[in-house]
């Protein structure tokens, strides 16, 4: 099957803060040299955070990483995980169509989705809420027919209960995955003749039903507060975890989103917001009058925290000499986007880069997508050999 990019793309892409932290310490996972293996964790964060994977995300993935666009692009249109249209807003239905469940059924399912969401594949239903796929096998070939929704697996689905799986999710019911016959698991449909004692655990579903459950909204995208970042081997600052550098405390056990949506639902109980025109203090300024105080005062810059290095503005020039820009793409993980970024901010020129100091080296990275890459793609070293004229291994294959 050809795929192609959608033909009307968004302006631009950026991750939120949680998803940036979140894909901050997915790249740390991989040993130096190697963090572009974190290209698919990436780009399905995308996928979740926006619902389809559009143009302007692959490319800010691409500079995230230090890959050229089209390698991207090869990794996206590859995996048919990804969606490179637009979706429903409630779900996007990816039906098994393979032999197994072919014999057991799925062109039911498929027609009960030419039915009620489109007549043809990627397309929405009429109010936006839908849209579906046949596939390739999922794996479940003992629950045929089965169907991917979201993160979780339907299995054992026919028109009826497919049909009515539909309409509970249009009614904004969020449906029980798994089985749809009532199987714990993948036993026979007429009971387990072996290990019949398996459901000795106690629990109601099988483990990944009862994780669906406990998230308690199996259908929703996440964007990246729902799962905490859980990476002992990372310090802050240090990049990749390895000898020398510290390594904080392992992070607590999360807490499901039902039992922090328990927890916040009565912190708001708790918390009496004032009224419009209550004094904030007993020195009878109104909310507004100190809201209005704090806005008109200029806020001090913070001391740096212990650890962190203080910013100092590199000199940058207003354009190139006249000899022309040096190409900033030789230096190893800058990209056109990036190169592109350096220049705005005045930065032309090896010589530039090769001179900045640690505190200016702050300052920079500050201001790109992606803080620690100068550090670990190790800019400095490349951008004196290359101002001296010389070639590093990375220069060497840029060329072609």
């Amino acid at each position: 099957m050809l795929r192609r990019l959608y033909h009307e793309q968004p302006a631009s892409f950026e991750f939120t803060p949680a998803n940036l932290a979140w894909a901050e310490g997915q790249i740390a996972k991989y040993p130096e040299g190697r963090q572009q293996s974190a290209v698919i964790p990436l780009l399905w964060r995308a996928q979740e955070q926006e619902g389809w994977l559009t143009k302007p995300a692959i490319e800010y993935i691409a500079d995230m990483l230090g890959m050229a666009d089209i390698r991207v692009l090869e990794v996206a249109t590859f995996y048919f995980m990804f969606q490179l249209q637009p979706v429903g807003s409630v779900a996007h239905i990816q039906v098994c169509g393979t032999t197994t469940c072919m014999i057991c059924g799925s062109g039911d399912i498929i027609s009960v989705c030419k039915e009620k969401i489109a007549p043809t594949q990627h397309t929405l239903s009429a109010d936006g809420k839908f849209s579906w796929e046949e596939v390739e096998c999922l794996g479940a070939c003992a629950n045929a027919p089965m169907a991917q929704i979201g993160k979780d697996y339907y299995e054992d689905l026919t028109a009826e209960n497919f049909s009515k799986l539909l309409d509970d999710m249009a009614a904004g019911t969020v449906p029980v995955p798994g089985s749809q016959q009532g199987r714990y698991s993948s036993e026979p449909a007429g009971g387990p003749n072996v290990l019949a004692d398996y459901k000795g655990t106690g629990a109601q579903y099988n483990g990944s039903v009862q994780i669906a459950m406990d998230v308690g909204d199996t259908l929703k995208r996440i964007d990246g507060t729902e799962v905490p970042l859980l990476t002992p081997w990372i310090s802050k600052g240090a990049g990749h975890g390895g000898a020398g550098k510290s390594v904080p405390k392992p992070a607590p056990t999360p807490k499901s989103a039902v039992q922090q949506a328990a927890e916040k639902k009565a912190s708001d109980k708790l918390e009496a917001k004032p009224a419009a025109n209550t004094p904030a203090s007993d020195t009878g300024v109104t909310k507004q009058q100190a809201d209005a105080k704090s806005k008109a005062q200029p806020v001090s810059k913070a001391e740096p925290v212990e650890g962190e290095v203080a910013e100092k503005k590199p000199r940058t020039m207003k354009a190139p000499r006249k000899a022309g820009a040096d190409d900033l793409k030789k230096l190893k993980g800058v990209g056109p986007k990036l190169e592109q970024t350096l220049n705005e901010l005045g930065f032309w020129h090896f010589d530039q880069v090769a001179k900045w100091t640690a505190e200016e080296i702050a300052w920079v990275d500050a201001r790109l997508k992606f803080k620690g890459r100068i550090q670990r793609d190790g800019w400095i070293d490349q951008a004196k050999i290359l101002a001296e004229g010389g070639e590093t291994e990375f220069s060497k294959r840029a060329k072609y």
